[in-house]
């Protein structure tokens, strides 16, 4: 099924809001071509880049766990990369580091068009003994230092975390996306939408989420409330993967914009906006403004800006004149559905418009 999801990382498109998590010892460059047909992004590792977390890998490795210990770390990951590139699946690794200045040196060596994930993840003692891993989770000013490493290189940066483990999880994912970077990979293990909810409240950053969502249920939830993709590592077979792939698919051709929110009023994160009526009454819209200072006066000015010159500027006949104050299209509306059949606009179109002011909104919220 060939669906445009419009999707972006960067400037780097990616052509499904699926990606395979790393698994240290199993995800590999052989592991993710295997299943190229139904993923956007292949996350390989975790690979120990340094000499103390290379050691910790050993020690893992001596204990029974799978663990990558390439003799030649920087060809092994460049012929990794090459099986991946080779497919139409936007390469990522998952690295784990003991101090910043391993993560820019492996940039500086492999380049940008490879995605560079910190590893802020891993639990295991040794691990964490070496400075990576958890241990990052409990020290963020090390984190950071990590993020803006990599972003020094020049770099894309995913950071892959585990929810409650952070002092604060969302200040945490404030200050990654202020250090500059582009993807928290979140594995939500114990947790649900609502702290995705919280986190996608906080910053435009491209939100992964991780652990078992493997129906269009669970990832439909997870889209609905913030995540701009999932991954999958244990399920990542690709019976699974391709009854995802078709079911988003199908519901992208119905219903345009792949991850809409739920509206504001029923329990949606900040990009609900773009389906919000004019502030003229009691409802979550107001105190949603008042929390981010924005103005009645300002939140009408910012979305007619959003829609000048496009077809949602029309729409004399529905609620409040304009097809910018619409709702969902799930949400029966025979004032919007009959300016929407004269005007010959599909509710795919209609959704994928309300999309790009999601995101001119989004942009003005955390300029």
């Amino acid at each position: 099924m060939d669906t445009n999801f419009d999707l972006f990382i960067g400037d780097k498109p990616v052509k499904t809001p699926i990606a395979v998590a790393c698994m240290a010892g199993i995800t590999d460059g052989a592991y993710i071509r295997n299943l190229a047909d139904h993923i956007g992004l292949g996350i390989i590792g975790g690979y120990a880049i340094d000499e103390p977390t290379i050691k910790a890998a050993r020690t893992l490795s001596d204990q029974g766990r799978e663990e990558f210990l390439p003799r030649n770390l920087i060809e092994d990951l460049k012929g990794q990369i090459a099986l991946i590139t080779a497919t139409d699946v936007v390469p990522v690794i998952n690295l784990r580091a003991s101090e910043a200045g391993s993560l820019n040196a492996l940039a500086q060596e492999l380049g940008d068009f490879v995605i560079y994930e910190v590893d802020a993840h891993c639990r295991q003692q040794p691990m964490i003994d070496a400075r990576s891993g958890e241990f990052l989770l409990h020290h963020p000013e090390v984190l950071i230092s990590y993020v803006q490493a990599l972003k020094i290189a020049g770099v894309l940066v995913s950071v892959k975390i585990r929810a409650g483990v952070a002092a604060d999880d969302v200040e945490l994912s404030r200050l990654l996306w202020k250090a500059g970077a582009d993807i928290l990979h979140i594995d939500l293990m114990d947790f649900d939408h609502t702290y995705l909810k919280r986190i996608r409240d906080t910053s435009p950053v491209f939100i992964i989420a991780n652990n078992g969502i493997t129906t269009f249920e669970k990832a439909k939830e997870m889209f609905s409330h913030g995540a701009d993709m999932i991954s999958l590592a244990r399920n990542s077979d690709k019976q699974t993967l391709s009854t995802l792939y078709a079911q988003i698919a199908q519901y992208t051709k119905e219903h345009g914009w792949y991850n809409a929110p739920k509206q504001l009023c029923r329990g949606g994160d900040i990009r609900s906006l773009a389906f919000c009526c004019m502030p003229v009454k009691p409802c979550p819209l107001l105190p949603t403004l008042q929390h981010y200072n924005i103005s009645p006066q300002e939140f009408v000015t910012m979305k007619m800006e959003a829609v000048t010159g496009t077809p949602l500027e029309q729409g004399a006949n529905t609620c409040f004149g304009s097809l910018v104050y619409c709702c969902k299209d799930t949400t029966p509306c025979m004032f919007r559905d009959a300016t929407l059949r004269q005007a010959g606009i599909k509710k795919s179109t209609y959704m994928d418009l309300k999309r790009e002011i999601s995101k001119k909104l989004l942009k003005k919220i955390f300029k």
